[in-house]
């Protein structure tokens, strides 16, 4: 593989080939082992969120058109911070999530030419902010742009599979970013789908690396990255796979193996730095492993969350990237806050301290006449899982299953979604999607942002931000 330099490595993590996932494991009680207390933790916290809160521009943002900060609204909901508490010299009207939600809404974003982390990172930080990301505005759905991304010829990748960290935080993001009320967003099938790509990746050393590694032996043989094991571990645990799996089981040992043991540090590919200890703490966390204890407390007593902390100046707050820095680094105070904090790579808003403000921002209905796009998966049961985002232009603030089922047969991104509809007009129950017929005790059943599975109908109502989900089965 191409050798990166530590330099250009940074740049590369700003764009997002960053951060992972939730299920953070909280850090407030230590057993004696551990090497940093809880009050030294929450000291940390605090003091970097105070750094963090230096980083917002005077017009209240954190994001832009290049690379950017949005990523210190993980490492804010992590460390128990609402964004729309973060402003510029008191300006209530310039909070963070308000200018970054602003930004996410406008037809320029993200560029031109978008790639799929753009979404991704977009969907854990505005998850993060208190922003549902599938309804940014009447227009804006990240869930519905990540699913534009689909691979249809390599089901379950995201984006180029040969760029494999797309399809991880595909799965960071669609499975990480739960609904308001805090349940799945995407059907089990799509779940299933990306894990078992994250598995066929795994390296025979039990690491990860940012390309794709499947079906190649040469590149399964080699050196899994410290990074991208974190993400990658991230992403299956908020999948729904347990810490313990094998899986999981061989990354942890990867991870072990590249302790310094006088440190706690992990011995990166690029060397000992406070990024890639992050990423792999977070991940930690994110399943559930406590990275103070067991097999991540080095014979001379130090862990990971020792390292981080060691590179924070204080009372400043600010992390240095290496250990001979002298000055703080913004990305590095991101992936540090984040780490010691407990969190995976988001989090769920914290309540606003702020009075009045709600937990979240999002658009309440369709705007007639706008254009938006819904994520929808069909699911025939015979393992031919079909995802897409579905353009449509809605006639009212709500729109039926039907009108979404027709506009996806022209207005899918991949096509091929949705090829016919039973029956084509009315209001009465779905019978066929793609030519195969309800039969005995087989029929279609639909999914409406994570609920169970019912009797789909034409007439049923379907809101801004929906994600659906068709399903063929008993």
């Amino acid at each position: 593989m191409l050798v990166i330099p530590p330099t250009f490595r940074r740049a590369r993590r700003a764009a997002l080939l960053s951060t992972a996932a939730l299920g953070a494991f909280a850090l407030t009680t230590l057993p004696a082992t551990a090497t940093s207390t809880p009050a030294q933790i929450a000291t940390s916290k605090t003091n970097g969120v105070a750094y963090l809160k230096t980083l917002q521009a005077a017009d209240g943002s954190y994001a832009g058109t290049g690379l950017s900060n949005e990523w210190a609204f993980s490492a804010f909901a992590a460390a128990g911070t609402a964004a729309v508490d973060v402003t510029p010299g008191g300006d209530a009207s310039k909070n963070a999530r308000a200018v970054y939600r602003d930004l996410l809404a406008t037809s320029a974003w993200p560029s031109p030419s978008p790639v799929v982390t753009d979404y991704e990172r977009a969907t854990l930080n505005a998850y993060a902010a208190g922003i549902d990301p599938a309804r940014v505005s009447a227009s804006r759905n990240l869930i519905a742009d990540i699913y534009r991304f689909w691979q249809t010829a390599e089901p379950g990748y995201f984006g180029p599979p040969a760029n494999f960290n797309g399809t991880v935080f595909a799965a960071l993001a669609l499975n990480g970013a739960k609904t308001q009320a805090g349940g799945p967003r995407v059907p089990q099938a799509l779940r299933d789908a990306m894990v078992n790509r994250i598995r066929a990746n795994q390296h025979n050393d039990g690491g990860w690396n940012y390309s794709k590694a499947e079906g190649d032996p040469d590149q399964l043989a080699t050196a899994g990255d410290i990074d991208m094991t974190g993400a990658a571990m991230a992403a299956l645990c908020v999948s729904g796979v347990p810490h313990t799996d094998g899986d999981i089981v061989q990354a942890k040992a990867f991870l072990k193996s590249k302790l310094v043991a006088n440190t706690g540090a992990f011995n990166a590919m690029f060397g000992v730095n406070t990024n890639s200890n992050g990423w792999a703490v977070s991940g930690l966390n994110a399943c559930g492993i406590n990275p103070q204890t067991g097999d991540f407390l080095t014979a001379q007593g130090k862990t990971p969350v020792d390292f981080l902390i060691s590179q924070q100046f204080n009372p400043g707050g600010g992390f240095k990237y290496l250990p001979s820095d002298t000055a703080p680094s913004a990305y590095a105070s991101i992936d540090g806050v984040r780490a010691v904090a407990g969190g995976g790579f988001t989090a769920s808003p914290p309540a606003p301290a702020t009075s009045g403000a709600p937990r979240w921002a999002a658009q309440g209905s369709f705007t007639s006449g706008t254009a938006t796009r819904l994520a929808l998966t069909v699911d025939d049961g015979t393992g031919n899982l079909k995802v897409c985002s579905v353009t449509l232009t809605p006639t009212g603030t709500t729109s039926t299953l039907g009108a979404v089922l027709d506009a996806a047969t022209s207005g899918a991104t991949p096509s091929g979604c949705v090829t016919s509809v039973s029956p084509a007009s009315g209001t009465g129950p779905v019978t066929a999607v793609n030519g195969k017929a309800n039969s005995g005790s087989g029929t279609w059943k639909v999914s409406i942002d994570g609920s169970a599975f019912a009797s789909p109908a034409r007439n049923t109502a379907v809101g801004v931000g929906d994600t659906i989900a068709m399903r063929w089965g008993a």
